[in-house]
């Protein structure tokens, strides 16, 4: 099972290249806030900052991404902190609030003492966003009010802002087929289920995909690699970094495919691994007769007729550390000559 420390990393990492993007990121927004004021932006009027804020606190969990937008009043900061984790953090409110801080500390330190100092400066608004991909409804508090006791007393004189939440699981999945863009072609993917399913939404995706420019597939296929290598077993991983990393947008169905062969052989190792283990028990001549059902069942959902050969071999292999040995190097087979060369390392071990 893949390090979920691990897993998270690399995930952020992915979420944050493909919203470094102005273009992703003002889909981001226009997508799915629906109030009036997205529709007055361009990608003009955003710079990305290139500087990431670090709470101690928090230092473990920080991964943000901030945009500049330039208007006729001013600037507007949007602070986008990335929540990829399993469970919610309810002191989330808290948790903005000292990342926004720190940008107007930086802001402010960084203005010419003259200039801050005039009656007519101003702070940047900020508007915080969460994204969130867990699969538990987001019960945290949306606004800072909520986390003060007895708030509603002195509700007109307390500290208080709310907060976007883009909450990945909660979208409907119709929906995000419809938006017909790269993020929500990535949330339809980064919703929760199984490795499967996510190939059964990559086709209804592959008109999508298949109009992205080269530089958003990029983008694209770096993110799907973190995703589906974070669902398969260690030797599927090195493939499907070839299958994903040899293809443009227009191969999309070629890609497709590919990973369906791919999670088929998935499929087939456990259910060799699994008719081993339940018939783990008994004696010996049986055990050996097991591995050797197996094994032959492989051969034949992987090779087709083209193995019997090759299986009638594998029926005369008795030794039980030999048939282990090539049940476990089996699976790195991409040919036929290939699984016969590992069979015939198993039949040296058997007779010696």
């Amino acid at each position: 099972m893949p390090d979920r420390q691990l897993y998270h990393h690399t995930h952020d990492k992915g979420y944050r290249e493909l919203l470094s993007s102005k273009r992703a990121f003002l889909e981001l927004l226009k997508t799915f806030v629906r109030e009036e004021w997205t529709k007055d932006i361009d990608e003009d009027s955003l710079v990305r900052v290139e500087k990431s804020y670090i709470l101690q606190d928090f230092s473990e969990k920080e991964a943000d991404i901030i945009y500049r937008l330039k208007t006729k009043g001013g600037e507007v900061i949007f602070y986008v902190l990335l929540e990829l984790q399993s469970t919610v953090d309810h002191t989330m409110p808290f948790r903005l609030l000292l990342y926004m801080v720190e940008i107007w500390r930086d802001i402010y330190n960084n203005t010419p003492e003259s200039e801050r100092e005039r009656k007519g400066f101003r702070l940047p608004a900020i508007i915080p966003a969460v994204l969130y991909n867990g699969a538990d409804s987001w019960t945290a508090a949306l606004s800072f009010k909520e986390m003060l006791a007895g708030y509603r007393q002195f509700e007109e004189h307390v500290l208080d802002f709310r907060y976007v939440l883009f909450d990945v699981n909660r979208y409907d999945a119709e929906e995000l087929y419809q938006a017909a863009n790269l993020v929500a072609s990535i949330f339809a993917l980064d919703q929760k289920m199984d490795a499967e399913e996510l190939v059964g939404r990559l086709r209804k995706l592959a008109g999508v995909l298949k109009d992205l420019s080269r530089d958003e597939f990029r983008r694209f296929a770096a993110w799907l690699g973190h995703v589906l290598k974070a669902r398969l077993p260690e030797p599927l991983r090195d493939k499907v970094d070839r299958i994903i990393g040899e293809v443009d947008p227009w191969e999309v169905e070629k890609m497709i495919t590919n990973l369906e062969i791919t999670l088929e052989e998935m499929q087939q190792q456990a259910e060799m691994r699994g008719l081993l283990k339940g018939r783990a028990e008994g004696r010996a001549e049986g055990r050996a007769e097991a591995k050797q059902d197996a094994i032959c069942k492989y051969l034949k959902r992987r090779f087709g007729p083209a193995s019997e050969e090759l299986q009638r071999v594998v029926r005369g292999v008795t030794g039980l550390e030999a048939l282990d040995g090539v049940m476990e190097e089996l699976f790195a087979a991409d040919t036929l000559e290939e699984a016969r060369a590992i069979i015939g390392d198993g039949v040296g071990k058997s007779v010696q």
